[in-house]
């Protein structure tokens, strides 16, 4: 294994459109609302967020995807909890 590989090793690159499976919990943090219902960017990757308390914008929650078009890059998941102030 060379030096270069060494160093490199355990190395990726994060991906702007980012894809996730059905039931998957993740932390993000809530970008906006539209429509009335809160939204987390992830990238370029849109999630609805059902349940997302409304002041809860700018904040990092716990999700967990409810569905997910990966041509699209458009999710919905269901608020699970707020994280920041733990």
């Amino acid at each position: 294994m060379s030096l270069l590989d060494k160093y490199l090793a355990g190395w990726s690159f994060r991906t702007n459109k980012p894809e996730f499976e059905a039931g998957e919990e993740i932390d993000v943090y809530l970008t906006g609302h539209r429509n009335g219902t809160a939204t987390a960017r992830v990238g370029d990757t849109i999630l609805h967020v059902e349940g997302a308390p409304s002041n809860a914008v700018d904040e990092r929650v716990r999700l967990r995807v409810e569905e997910f078009d990966a041509n699209e890059h458009v999710g919905r998941a269901a608020f699970v909890e707020a994280l920041d102030g733990e």
